[in-house]
């Protein structure tokens, strides 16, 4: 009898619990959800329920591979709690795992047949299937790839109307023609004369747009650059009008671009920086596409240059709606002075993060489709990594599977290609600290989680004082963890206006490089949601 009261009471008191994690959760407290939705699971782990909630906090907190193990025990548990396989397709969907994600969205769909929100989403999980079948089949093979920043001369562009170049228009053509048999393909012959008619507008309206659509007209009266040399002036008055919501002109967006691209594929892919004695040195952490929380960077520690340099640690780009201004200011004074700022590759300078998290459409909406391609192959030049005063290991995400690595080991990565799947490359970009040591499984589904233990050795290895990397919101916009030896630091306050959070970055003065955190809360900015431009599916779950 004892028994029975005594499970009677650890279930009573998991539902308590559920209710206050579900409170928190509602506050955007996720940390906090996810410790009360575990406590409510030690009491009650029979409750599909409590499962699928704390994958839910988890997704929150980009989590993805935790969420994906939670979402899969619910199902366990109740093999037709709907809610388990959607919290698991979503969970697959933010990973851009879209046929993983299919398969759970049909699931939900079958248990349940007459729910609008489930059959909503389960036509436009196929149409993110459907889209991506279709971009395997026109896209063109690794090695007959062609570098699109090669093809473009900012110098000649947009001279007039009426010159298009013939091998763009054969490009075009050669598109065209790819686009056509990949329709025959998946629909049949059926869709070859309305795909003809696509065909005539894309290359009659792409030759068009090549030709002139980046002549500086006239009537421009945005920034603008006087022959190959960005200067501070230019870069200040672009800043303004980004701040005022005005698009700089694409002659000039090519030009930064490109040259930056040229500064970048000389670097390797560890970078050592010196700062000399009496000096300082800033490092930012994740920006994320917000704009206006950049400027206020500039404002609080001034503006990069020689003698106020900055290191900006990855993911510059997505989920924030302003991605295109962070991007082009930050390579804009990389132009106007190499050393005045240093710019590391996160997990988000990748083609599948961009495609899924926003920056894909907001280059598309903003820029051109060229832009798309340009960008892309501009981040995989990218450094990995920097080491500062050869005493601070500076890096996006964190340390690696295996012991002994050496910071040869990662200046002979051959970096330039989107992320892989593992390796030391991936490890760089998607690992994460945790509390205890050894190694242990990523929650977000991509690289690990290392211990205290990992930072020492790999510090003791390469005789250096201290890790510095971002990749993770903070409450207070910092974090020191694994004995003082690792700082994690994130430059995005009220991450996606939702989190809450404070923004920090760390200040080195040279010798002794002592950490001073600086931190700051997020500021105002247009009405123009986060994710505003991101794919979709994907809007329909935030």
């Amino acid at each position: 009898m004892p028994s029975m009261e005594n499970g009677s009471s650890d279930v009573s008191r998991a539902e308590e619990i559920k209710l206050q994690a579900n409170e928190a959760f509602k506050a955007h407290k996720y940390g906090q959800a996810i410790d009360l939705y575990a406590r409510a699971i030690e009491l009650n782990a029979q409750n599909a329920v409590y499962w699928a909630n704390r994958a839910f906090a988890h997704t929150k907190l980009e989590e993805y591979g935790s969420a994906i193990q939670d979402a899969t025990k619910a199902i366990e548990v109740d093999p037709k709690y709907s809610k388990g396989y959607y919290r698991r397709g979503a969970a697959y969907l933010a990973m851009g795992k879209f046929k993983e994600a299919l398969k759970d969205f049909q699931q939900v769909k079958k248990i349940c047949p007459n729910d609008p929100d489930a059959t909503k989403k389960l036509k436009e999980c196929e149409k993110a299937v459907m889209k991506l079948k279709f971009e395997e089949a026109i896209a063109v093979p690794e090695s007959e790839r062609h570098s699109v920043a090669d093809s473009i001369d900012y110098h000649s562009i947009g001279m007039s109307h009426s010159s298009p170049s013939m091998p763009t228009q054969v490009a075009l053509a050669a598109v065209a023609v790819a686009f056509v048999a990949a329709l025959v393909m998946m629909v049949g012959a059926a869709a070859t004369k309305v795909a003809a008619v696509v065909v005539v507008v894309v290359v009659v309206l792409g030759t068009w747009w090549w030709g002139g659509s980046t002549e500086v007209e006239p009537q421009y009266s945005g920034a603008k650059i006087e022959g190959d040399v960005v200067t501070l002036d230019f870069v200040k008055k672009m800043m303004d009008d980004f701040k005022n919501q005005k698009c700089l002109h694409k002659r000039y967006a090519f030009q930064i671009v490109l040259q930056t691209r040229e500064m970048l594929q000389s670097q390797p892919s560890l970078v050592d920086i010196n700062v000399p004695d009496g000096s300082h040195f800033t490092v930012c952490g994740d920006v994320h596409g917000q704009f206006y929380d950049l400027i206020n960077i500039f404002e609080l520690n001034g503006l990069p240059s020689e003698e106020n340099p900055y290191l900006f640690n990855g993911d510059f780009v997505d989920r924030g709606s302003f991605s295109v201004e962070v991007i082009l200011t930050l390579f804009a004074f990389k132009c106007m002075c190499p050393s005045a700022i240093y710019l590391a590759r996160g997990n988000h300078e990748s083609k599948s993060m961009n495609k899924i998290y926003g920056f894909e459409g907001e280059v598309r909406s903003k820029l051109s489709e060229t832009f798309v391609e340009l960008f892309a192959e501009v981040f995989c030049c990218l450094p990995l990594a920097h080491v500062i005063n050869e005493k601070v290991f500076v890096v996006h995400g964190g340390l690696f599977s295996v012991d002994g690595v050496k910071l040869s080991d990662i200046r002979a990565i051959d970096r330039f290609c989107e992320p892989p799947e593992e390796g030391l490359m991936c490890e760089l970009l998607w690992s994460d600290p945790q509390p205890f040591p050894g190694r242990g499984p990523s929650k977000r589904g991509v690289g690990l989680s290392f211990g205290a233990d990992v930072t020492r050795k790999f510090l003791q290895d390469n005789n250096l004082d201290l890790v510095v990397r971002s990749h993770e919101v903070k409450d207070e916009g910092y974090e020191i963890e694994h004995d003082g030896k690792l700082i994690t630091v994130f430059s995005a306050p009220n991450y996606c206006d939702q989190m809450g959070n404070k923004g920090a970055f760390i200040c080195f003065e040279a010798p002794d490089l002592k950490p001073n955190i600086v931190t700051f809360s997020a500021m105002p900015h247009p009405d123009v949601k986060p994710m505003a431009y991101a794919n979709n599916f994907l809007r329909m779950f935030q």
